[in-house]
């Protein structure tokens, strides 16, 4: 099995969180992919590829808002079409559209080489509840970021995103093709 398909196979085990245990083990596997299919931005079709609903299956922070349980769903919506993203922490299954956290951002990927680096401004963030007919509920608020943010995306195909964050932080996510980009991203 090569190294895309081990590292797959760890982080769609359930529950959720279960490839925590294996933190050695993907951190070997996202090295070898890193130096076996770096991810270039700028190569045809890379931003398309970017855009969607991804979700969280391993995180080498500690942090608890980027925890991956098999409770929650951490999400992360990218639309660099629209210069927009979204990171939304839910609860998982039938209660997911009832309530979540949400930050809002704008994003634009830096045009220096490599280009791997997304560019993060934090605007705004709060609790989303549920859609109603005429509107969603939400209470967000302005969010003052005082340092610059950004994701290095290093590798990148259809199912798979690796990155790095600013703060050193390794992330593994998935896409989640079931999920609306349009619907959870909001207006």
């Amino acid at each position: 099995m090569d190294e895309r398909q081990a590292l797959l196979t760890l982080l769609r085990q359930e529950p959720r969180g279960a490839a925590n245990r294996q933190g050695g083990q993907v951190r070997q596997l996202i090295g070898a992919l890193e130096r076996a299919m770096p991810a270039d931005l700028a190569a045809p079709g890379a931003l398309e590829r970017l855009e969607g609903v991804w979700e969280l299956r391993w995180s080498s922070s500690s942090q608890p808002y980027l925890a991956v349980a098999p409770w929650l769903e951490n999400l992360q919506l990218l639309a660099p079409s629209r210069g927009r993203g979204m990171n939304l922490l839910r609860l998982a299954g039938p209660l997911a559209p009832l309530a979540s956290i949400a930050v809002e951002a704008s994003i634009a990927v830096d045009d220096s080489a490599p280009r791997q680096r997304v560019q993060v401004r934090f605007q705004r963030g709060g609790w989303l509840g549920p859609s109603l007919p005429m509107a969603r509920l939400q209470a967000l608020r302005t969010v003052r970021q005082s340092f610059p943010a950004w994701l290095d995306i290093t590798v990148l195909d259809d199912e798979l995103r690796v990155c790095r964050g600013n703060a050193g932080t390794l992330f593994a996510l998935l896409r989640r093709p079931d999920l609306n980009l349009q619907e959870l991203l909001l207006p």
